[in-house]
């Protein structure tokens, strides 16, 4: 059983792979087995994940780009051999009411969470397709694709957008056997959520939706990345994996 959960002689690419969930998914993935690319913008920082991952006797390289130069990122894709896993977990958020969103903060959210995230799955599956190899892609999401929130009406509907495109993607990819996927955490402390938590109201309040009465790490989310990444999930797709600490149970 344990051998089902190893990615040994899998290529694995992750977005938004210099800090927080990316990291950490890049990081168990080459400790798994896999041959991981480490996608963002940012060169220093995922260049020095990389390096600490060969350090280690891991299999790491890197990709800088970013996500929403849809041509250049489908060309340095279209450069590479294909991908058995794909995470694609590049995301932002601009949580305010919406009587505060501007024009400019809808197309920065939206641009990256549902465009970006919908043609990088097609240039990543459609090197899948070329090489007629099965593959899963584990579509980054959230809780608030299942749910609603205050302040959070731009990031809802991204999300749920996300949810929506996954279930179609699998059911237009299952033939050729091309899993598709998401996770959908709760309240992570990353780098990008750690200014929310000085707000001792709002932490309050997420702490009294989780029923498990803490926030959630990033350690709680790679379990599920190497499950989905992994033949042990071989028969799931067109799920949401549910890792909200019960936010969504009522």
């Amino acid at each position: 059983m344990t051998a089902m959960f190893r990615l040994d002689g899998k290529r694995a690419l992750v977005t938004g792979a210099g800090r927080g969930i990316g990291r950490a998914i890049a990081e168990a993935y080459a400790e798994a087995g896999a041959a991981v690319t480490l996608c963002a913008r940012t060169e220093a920082e995922i260049t020095a994940v990389a390096e600490a991952l060969r350090a280690a006797g891991h299999q790491a390289e890197v990709l800088v780009c970013d996500v929403t130069d849809i041509a250049g990122f489908a060309a340095a894709i279209a450069a590479r051999p294909a991908y058995d896993v794909f995470v694609n977990n590049a995301g932002t958020n601009r949580p305010k009411p919406l009587t505060e969103v501007s024009e400019e903060d809808y197309d920065a959210v939206i641009d990256l969470n549902v465009k970006a995230a919908i043609f990088a799955a097609k240039a990543v599956t459609g090197r899948m397709l070329d090489a007629g190899r099965p593959g899963s892609v584990i579509n980054m999401s959230s809780q608030m694709g299942h749910v609603g929130a205050a302040s959070r009406t731009l990031y809802c509907a991204s999300k749920w957008a996300l949810e929506g495109f996954t279930k179609a993607l699998a059911v237009e990819l299952g033939p050729q056997r091309i899993r598709v996927n998401t996770i959908c955490p709760t309240f992570i402390e990353t780098p990008l959520t750690k200014p929310f938590f000085e707000d001792k109201a709002f932490t309050d309040m997420v702490l009294a939706k989780i029923k498990l009465g803490r926030i959630g790490q990033v350690s709680d989310i790679t379990g599920a990345a190497i499950y989905l990444a992994s033949d042990a999930s071989g028969l799931m797709t067109g799920s949401a994996l549910m890792l909200d600490g019960g936010w969504t149970a009522d």
